[in-house]
Formats: structure tokens, C-alpha cells, sequence
């Protein structure tokens, strides 16, 4: 009777415990925003020389106003009378809430400033810090539209623009991007699973382990113990949703087959239990100690991201570990209705003939496995020769930054509006180079950035009367570019100033936007040589741990590598040549390694942990084929479920975002498809017991207790031999 209890109460207590969790956590899914922050700046570190620049130009500045660049483009010229009817729309700007006069005062709008072609006009405004900035933007359009004269369009761009448009942009993130991955996974757990009542529990699984995960993030960005962002925002959901589905899937098809074996469900689950569990925790622990290792990172955006996702994969296997295998036990047999498992179904659908192995394998997955034991060595060619050539690609890979505006996949006034600028006016106006000198050179600085190719014009910062402002010994010289802040011609005129100075001015600092650019994209270049051996070596440790062995580990990480750098290589040929990106954010191939090894090997351990559970009873090359056949149909369904919950982030319509969703995606199914149902499974099978060096089993000792019978390699190879001939 106690024990009748112990089974009714302890499953309902578990699933009350979450649903506490999650009924707090879900609400603050919406309150992200209030600690998240997408300041590029921000995520810097504090050795860059940007960084520094900009700490020295706050004491130049008088408040924290976002700038806004407004221009007003005609389609013919503007005549000088009619430059009176641009100042009354600076009136009405200035009306707008949420502005504030510039530093050492003046009108809160100013301009109109007319182009020298007389077909455009500028106005400079600044939204205060305390205000909504996309509020205060989209306040201003209005303006614009509503007062400017006939066949003039008006655009609000810089900073403050190009802020609210990808704040804007981020907004589908809480609902769009939540809604269509959940969509993905209930289209494919119905379809995998047949099942009414399965999908409604791993997805409720995968929901409650998001919401109880935000809930720390929440408090940790409030701590400011984190960075939060909209990109790490955007990730983490999928992630999780990812990750906790992949986990249920393993722990399902452990459940089903054992149901298949006996009638107690409680029997089952532990019989499912203690065969997913050391997998799942090992996949989980690959996954979270390779996120983990972003924390090496200088770059502030990389290294928050690391704990941010971790956080949601320890809460995905704790769902997966507790409130799933709850669930299951409350619901039993009725979980998979309407088709149950009956008991004996699997020995009554076993088919006979084939390699040793192969018994009781039905299907593709069974002639998957046949094929392996065939031709091994011609298939690990074909595919190593596959992956070889995909990997061609990197050669087009272009990942040294993006400008601001190619961020943005939709349609944006600031985009738009930057344009506009570049045709009228110096396309960097409103986003200059700063320069912090000492006082004693400010002459000799102030002569070098006005001499330095792409900058039109150099000008010390002055105070209210009219002189030169000194803070600290230290000047501050602006610049105006030629080109679009962000562009690759703006980066090279900062890098070369940058080299002039060093040799004229030692002590001085190039800031501004262009400069945090710069400094942004030679960090995440620099992280990729230094984080990649981290997570390679850390991943190492743990699979010769799971799988107490040197040559499979090895094996499982070197078809990662390959298939990471297949996947980027046909992602760089297809982001080139299909969908025409300019190019990718210095942090994409970091993020896309990250995301595709630890991931990757989840697959190659779900595969390798029953293998060597099947070898340990049948021997090395029929436990392959095995472990194959039996892990064939929940793998895939995991990579496609994967490979769609990461695909969704391609709604976003951020370019990081969309080609981290390709390249994660890709990868995923190329993992599941190729490496690890044909290259991996093939090459085990050529090195045969080998592949557990130095484990007894590279010797082939199979424990007494343990195997099918003394010849099973013998048999097997008999077997083979025959269908050979």
C-alpha cells in the first residue's frame, strides 16, 4: 500500500514543483526587455581602446543623449524660399517628447542644414537617456510625414534610428519566434509518434523548462551578474526548446521499448530510466561545459551568452530527468494513444537474416545497418569525400562584420535614411570618430585627423564660451567620416589613424562608432582561435570518460570538426550566392562551432552509449549495428527537431540570428543524416574492437554474463561473408 502511494504521490508532487516554477517564470518571459540591452558598446571589453576612448568622452558630454540624424530628401531642388517651410518642421520636431538641447546649449532641433546638390536637408536632435527611444523616434517619423513639404521624404537615422529599428526588429522574439518553434515540434512529434497525447507532454516539458530558466536569467540580469541581450534572449529559447525536446525523445523511446517488454509501468520507466539517464547527463554535461567555455571570451556579448545558455540546459535536463518521467507515469500506456504498446510487440515484429546485429531491426534503419556491414569502408570514403567537399566552401566564407546596415533583414526608415545621408551628405555625419589626445598634442592630432584620408573635417571640442575643453589633461577631437560609420572603407580610415597615432601620439585614443566596430570584430576573431581548443579538449575529456575509451572519443570529435566545417562551408557558399548576404558578423563561425560540437557529439553519444551497451552483449561489430538500428529512428527525429526549433530563429529578421538559424540547422541534419548514421557507425565497424582502446573490450572481452554466446564475432563474420558471396 505504501508503496501504491509512494508511485501516485511522488510523480504528482514532482509535476506540482514545476508548475510552481514555470507559473513564475512564464510571466517574466515578457520582462526580459527590461534587463536586456543590445548596446554594442556594452559588449566590449574593457581593454579595448574603444572602450577607453569612450569612457574618457563621457567627461566631455553633459548628459547620455542617444543622437538622432534626421534628412529630408527632395526629388527636385530645394529653393532658398523654401528652406523657411524646413525650419517650421524643425519646430514641430522639437515638439516632440522625449528630447533634450545638445551639450552647451542651443535649439533642441538643429537644422535645417541644406546639402551643397540643394536636394536635401539635415537636422540633428538628441533623445534623452530617461526617454522611450522607439517612442521618441517613431514620434518623430510622424513629424516627418505628416509635415514635411510635397515630394520630400524624411528619414530618421543614426544612432537613435538605427536603435529603435532593431529593438523593433528584436520584438518578435517574446511571441513570433516562441510560437513558431513550438509549432515545428508538435507538427514533428505528431508525425514521429502518431500519438494525440505524447507531443501535448514533451512540449510541456520543454515550456515549463524555458519559463523556469528565464526566471533565473531574469534575476541574474537584474544582479548584473549578466549581459543579457536580444540575440542571447532569442538563442536561449531555442535552445532549450531544442535541447529538452531531444532529451524527452531519448527518454521516450527508452519508455516505449521497455513497455514493450513488461506490463508494469513503473518497471518500464525504471528500465528507461537507467538506460537514458548516463547518456542524457553526458550529452547535457558536453553541451553546458562547452557554452561554459565562451566565458574565456573578451568579448562581453560572447562570454554572457555562455551562462545564459547553460542556465537553459541544466534546466532541459532537469525537466527531461524528473518532470517528463512523471508525466509518463501519470498518464502510462495512454501517453502513446491510440497506439499503445502492447507487451512482446517487438519480439513478435523481429526479423530474422542479415549480419549479427541486425535481428529484430525493421526497415530503413535495418538496411542502414546491413549496408554498413557491407560495404563499411566504401561508405566512411564516400562520406568523409562528401564532407571534404562541402568544406571547399570555407575558402567564401566572409566573417569579418557586417555594416549596421545590413544588420536588419526587413525594411528600415534607418537603413533607408543612411542611405539617403550618403547621397547628400558625409555619410558619416552624426556618428564621428573620437578622438581623445593629450593636451599638449592636440595641435598635432587635431592636424593628423584632418589630414587622414576619408575624414572631411577635424574640430576640437569647445566649452559654451568658446574654448578649447580640457578634462584630465586629456582633449577630445571629432571627425567626421566620408563614409557610412560602418563601413569597411570608415574601419580602414580608423585603423589607419590608429597606426599614425601610435607612431605620433602614443597616449591617444580613437573611439566612436566605426572604432567599437573595429575593436568588436578583432575581439570575436581573436575568441575563435583561443575558445575553439578549449571546447575540443573539454568535450574530449568528457566522451573518454562516458565511453572509457581513446579512439572513439577522438573519432566522435574529429567527425564534428569535419561536419562544423562542412556545414560553414556550404553555409558561406549559400549566404554568398543564394540569399546574397555582404557577409557575416565576426561572431557567427564562434557561435556556430559552439552550437554544432556540443550538439553534434549529443547525437554521437546517444549513438555510441547504446553501442557499446550492445557491444558489451553481442561484441564490437554486431553491438554497432545494433546500437545503429535501435537509436536510427528517435536520433533523426531529435536532429530534425533540432534543426527546426533553430531554423525558426529565421523569423527574426536580424542577419546574426538568420544565419546562425542556417548554419545551426544545416549542420544539425548533416550530423544526423551523414556523420552519424553512415561516416561514424562505418568507421567503428572497419576499426572493429580497436575502437574501444585500451578498454578490455578493444580486446574483444565480452563479460561471460554479459554476451549473446563465445562466437558471436565469429558468427558475425560468417554472417557477413555469406551475404558477401
Amino acid at each position: 500500500m505504501k508503496s501504491t502511494w509512494l508511485r501516485v504521490l511522488l510523480p504528482a508532487l514532482i509535476v506540482l514543483v514545476w508548475l510552481v516554477g514555470a507559473g513564475f517564470g512564464g510571466p517574466t518571459f515578457g520582462r526580459l526587455e527590461e534587463v536586456s540591452s543590445n548596446d554594442q558598446a556594452a559588449f566590449l571589453p574593457a581593454s579595448a581602446e574603444s572602450t577607453a576612448a569612450g569612457e574618457f568622452e563621457e567627461q566631455f558630454r553633459d548628459s547620455d543623449a542617444v543622437p538622432a540624424v534626421i534628412v529630408a530628401e527632395s526629388t527636385q531642388d530645394i529653393a532658398p524660399g523654401e528652406l523657411g517651410a524646413y525650419a517650421a518642421v524643425a519646430g514641430q520636431l522639437a515638439e516632440v517628447e522625449g528630447l533634450e538641447a545638445p551639450a552647451g546649449g542651443g535649439p533642441t532641433v538643429v537644422g535645417p542644414i541644406p546639402a551643397e546638390d540643394l536636394r536635401a536637408v539635415q537636422y540633428l536632435a538628441f533623445v534623452s537617456a530617461d526617454a522611450e527611444l522607439g517612442e521618441v523616434v517613431a514620434g518623430l517619423r510622424e513629424v516627418l510625414n505628416a509635415e514635411l513639404p510635397d515630394g520630400a521624404t524624411g528619414y530618421v537615422t543614426g544612432p537613435a534610428g538605427f536603435t529603435a529599428d532593431l529593438v523593433s526588429a528584436f520584438g518578435g522574439i517574446d511571441g513570433i519566434l516562441l510560437g513558431v518553434a513550438l509549432g515545428c515540434v508538435f507538427l514533428i512529434l505528431l508525425g514521429v509518434y502518431r500519438s494525440l497525447v505524447l507531443p501535448f507532454l514533451v512540449l510541456l516539458t520543454s515550456v515549463f523548462a524555458l519559463a523556469t530558466s528565464i526566471l533565473v536569467v531574469f534575476a541574474f540580469a537584474k544582479w548584473d551578474w549578466i549581459q543579457l541581450s536580444g540575440q542571447s534572449q532569442g538563442i536561449l529559447s531555442i535552445l532549450v526548446i531544442g535541447a529538452a525536446t531531444d532529451y524527452a525523445l531519448l527518454l521516450v523511446a527508452r519508455f516505449r521499448e521497455s513497455l514493450g517488454e513488461v506490463q508494469s509501468t513503473w518497471e518500464a520507466m525504471k528500465r528507461a530510466y537507467r538506460g537514458s539517464v548516463e547518456p542524457i547527463a553526458a550529452s547535457a554535461a558536453t553541451v553546458i561545459l562547452g557554452l561554459l567555455c565562451l566565458l574565456f571570451s573578451d568579448l562581453n556579448s560572447n562570454r554572457s551568452l555562455g551562462p545564459i545558455a547553460a542556465i537553459g540546459i541544466v534546466f532541459s535536463l532537469a525537466a527531461a530527468l524528473s518532470l517528463l518521467p512523471a508525466l509518463l507515469l501519470i498518464f502510462g500506456r495512454a501517453a502513446f494513444w491510440p497506439l499503445r504498446p502492447k507487451v512482446g510487440a517487438s519480439a513478435r515484429n523481429a526479423s530474422t537474416g542479415g549480419p549479427a546485429g541486425t535481428e529484430g531491426l525493421r526497415g530503413l534503419w535495418r538496411a542502414v545497418a546491413v549496408l554498413v556491414a557491407r560495404r563499411y569502408r566504401a561508405v566512411w570514403i564516400a562520406s568523409l569525400v562528401i564532407l571534404g567537399a562541402g568544406a571547399l566552401g570555407l575558402t567564401q566564407l566572409q566573417a569579418s562584420g557586417v555594416p549596421q546596415s545590413e544588420l536588419i533583414l526587413t525594411s528600415s526608415n534607418a537603413v533607408d535614411g543612411q542611405e539617403a545621408l550618403g547621397r547628400h551628405f558625409d555619410a558619416g555625419a552624426g556618428s564621428p570618430i573620437a578622438v581623445i589626445a593629450p593636451e599638449e598634442d592636440q595641435d598635432r592630432v587635431l592636424d593628423i585627423v584632418g589630414d587622414t584620408p576619408g575624414i572631411s573635417e577635424a574640430a576640437l571640442a569647445t566649452d559654451p564660451a568658446g574654448a578649447v575643453e580640457v578634462n584630465d589633461g586629456r582633449v577630445l577631437i571629432s571627425g567626421t567620416l566620408q563614409f557610412q560609420a560602418d563601413s569597411e572603407d570608415a574601419e580602414n580610415v580608423v585603423r589607419n589613424l590608429r597606426a599614425e597615432l601610435e607612431q605620433q601620439s602614443p597616449d591617444s585614443l580613437v573611439g566612436g562608432v566605426t572604432a567599437i566596430a573595429v575593436d568588436t570584430n578583432d575581439t570575436a576573431l581573436a575568441d575563435l582561435g583561443k575558445i575553439i581548443p578549449i571546447v575540443l579538449a573539454v568535450i574530449l575529456v568528457v566522451l573518454m570518460l562516458l565511453l572509457r575509451a581513446v579512439v572513439a572519443p577522438v573519432l566522435l570529435i574529429l567527425s564534428v570538426v569535419l561536419s562544423y566545417a562542412t556545414a560553414l562551408g556550404v553555409s558561406a557558399l549559400v549566404f554568398n550566392n543564394l540569399l546574397g548576404f555582404e557577409g557575416a558578423d565576426a561572431s557567427v563561425p564562434l557561435f556556430g562551432f559552439v552550437f554544432l560540437v556540443a550538439l553534434g557529439v549529443d547525437y554521437n553519444i546517444f549513438l555510441m552509449t547504446r553501442v557499446r551497451e550492445e557491444s558489451l552483449r553481442l561484441g564490437t561489430r554486431p553491438g554497432i549495428l545494433r546500437g545503429l538500428g535501435v537509436t536510427g529512428g528517435v536520433i533523426t527525429s531529435a536532429g530534425v527537431v533540432l534543426a527546426a526549433t533553430f531554423a525558426a530563429l529565421g523569423v527574426i529578421p536580424i542577419l546574426f540570428l538568420a544565419q546562425i538559424a542556417f548554419i545551426v540547422a544545416f549542420g544539425v541534419l548533416l550530423d544526423t543524416i551523414l556523420v552519424r548514421s553512415l561516416l561514424v557507425p562505418a568507421l567503428a565497424y572497419d576499426l572493429g574492437p580497436r575502437i574501444w582502446w585500451p578498454s578490455a573490450l578493444a580486446k574483444g572481452q565480452v563479460p561471460a554474463h554479459r554476451a549473446a554466446g563465445p562466437d558471436a564475432e565469429e558468427h558475425e563474420h560468417r554472417e557477413v561473408a555469406a551475404h558477401r558471396a
